[in-house]
């Protein structure tokens, strides 16, 4: 299972993104995004494209193993917190 530490940020970085332009409330930001708890506010029964277990099983695995989807998601989670200003530390 996907180890998602939930601190928001692939929900505020949408902008542009051709596969998640229908969630882009038009500042980048998720529709579901809540901007006062900082935290997705329908996580539980939140879209199969942001749920990375569920969309590697509908999309992904006849390209990669499901250990390569995690690296590249991990990559991708350290790279939002390093521009962010965190150290970029990612539990797994």
């Amino acid at each position: 299972m996907f180890l998602c530490d939930k601190c928001g940020l692939c929900c505020t970085q949408l902008g542009g993104s051709s596969i998640y332009g229908g969630l882009d409330r038009g500042d980048g930001v998720c529709i579901y995004y809540d901007d006062r708890k900082r935290l997705c506010s329908i996580y539980k029964d939140r879209p199969m494209l942001c749920n990375v277990d569920k969309a590697y099983e509908a999309y992904f695995k006849e390209q990669m193993s499901k250990e390569e989807y995690y690296r590249l998601n991990y990559e991708c989670c350290k790279k939002l917190k390093e521009k962010a200003g965190g150290n970029g530390n990612v539990s797994v």
